[in-house]
């Protein structure tokens, strides 16, 4: 099973999508969730309490997340001495990743950091010099030996052009990082009103999709699968004609650790104590309850495909139906995309112009795969 571990609420950052939008006003939730105010800001509980909540799982997987989680290192350290863990994976802005021990660093198997593409859009979402000094650290990451997968994690605004930002991650002199992700700032605050999404991701985001798939596959033809993750997870199950429950995994593969120690299907809810699964005090990993997509995915012909893109969305609905109707735009374009390029995909395969295994990937190791 995987987990996030919430170490710490505390960030040193201020974001214009996450923390700098609670200093805006939103719309009102289709759903109205009761949420806890009195979480702790840090990891309260006894640490021996996690380990043995840990080994009655025989793969636990950890993510240290936060917040900003490099703000507790010591804690990280102490926590990959002792705890029965079988990997360890981190979420991070990358502000402070030169600060972690580099002995640690092979002990990650994978490491998200926080950048949204070149280095004035970064720094106009997480803030001046932000770009600079997060491209120093994961350069730093890469000198030590060895280093775990680095990928590029990308929140997408109105502002983004998603074929240039992705290629500029992508295509760094040095190639810092192994892959790259997107998410969409979509469909979870009550920012609707306040937005030009729809017209946006009609404009923009969907043609440059169909943009970057058809750079995705020249590459291809040269040999080379790039690890872009919403087309490779996606085109995995493609290549092999399966469908997907939530391809982040969470509510049934992947839950949350709160600092008190409560379960929560996804980092997103935590505070909803409508969707508290239990307790690592007294729960089982094997007997956690999975929580199944609801309202209108559950009838959608693209589940499959999709899996509901999103849990916390799904139960909140912070937007309209128009606006959830445009997020679904995005789903079914890149659905589109990939799909007209899978026969050239299976072509290249077949005249062994890329091996099938160049699309397999660690499913639920953070990143949401659909947009």
């Amino acid at each position: 099973m995987y987990y996030h571990l919430i170490l710490t609420d505390d960030c040193n950052l201020c974001c214009t999508y996450c923390r700098g939008k609670d200093f805006e006003e939103n719309d009102i939730p289709e759903t109205e969730v009761a949420v806890d105010s009195d979480i702790p800001p840090d990891l309260s509980y006894d640490l021996p309490d996690l380990y043995r909540f840990l080994r009655r799982d025989p793969e636990p997987v950890l993510t240290f997340y936060g917040g900003e989680p490099l703000l507790r290192i010591a804690l990280i350290q102490e926590i990959i001495d002792d705890a029965p863990a079988c990997r360890f994976m981190l979420q991070t802005n990358g502000v402070l990743l030169d600060r972690l021990d580099p002995s640690y660093a092979g002990r990650f198997s994978a490491m998200f950091i926080s950048i949204d593409g070149p280095e004035a859009l970064t720094n106009a979402h997480r803030g001046a010099g932000v770009y600079r000094r997060v491209m120093e650290n994961v350069r730093g990451m890469r000198r030590a030996a060895p280093a775990p997968e680095m990928i590029a994690r990308m929140t997408i605004t109105e502002n983004t052009d998603i074929y240039s930002a992705v290629l500029h991650c992508a295509d760094l002199p040095d190639r810092p990082f192994d892959a790259v992700h997107w998410q969409i700032d979509a469909n979870f605050w009550g920012d609707w009103s306040r937005r030009s999404f729809a017209r946006w991701a009609e404009e923009c985001y969907n043609p440059g999709i169909r943009r970057l798939v058809g750079e995705w596959l020249e590459r291809m033809e040269t040999g080379r699968v790039e690890r872009w993750y919403p087309f490779l997870g996606c085109m995995a199950d493609l290549l092999e004609g399966t469908e997907s429950a939530l391809r982040c995994g969470c509510g049934s593969a992947c839950y949350t650790i709160m600092t008190d120690g409560r379960i929560v299907p996804c980092p997103c809810m935590v505070g909803m104590n409508d969707y508290y699964l239990g307790d690592i005090r007294t729960a089982r990993p094997d007997r956690l309850p999975v929580v199944a997509i609801g309202g209108e995915c559950a009838s959608c012909d693209l589940l499959g495909f999709c899996g509901g893109r999103c849990l916390y969305s799904n139960v909140l609905r912070p937007w309209p139906p128009e606006g959830r109707a445009a997020v679904c735009g995005t789903v079914r374009n890149l659905h589109e995309a990939l799909t007209e390029v899978l026969p050239r995909v299976r072509r290249l395969i077949r005249e062994g112009t890329v091996g099938a295994d160049a699309f397999a990937y660690e499913r639920y190791n953070g990143a949401e795969i659909i947009p």
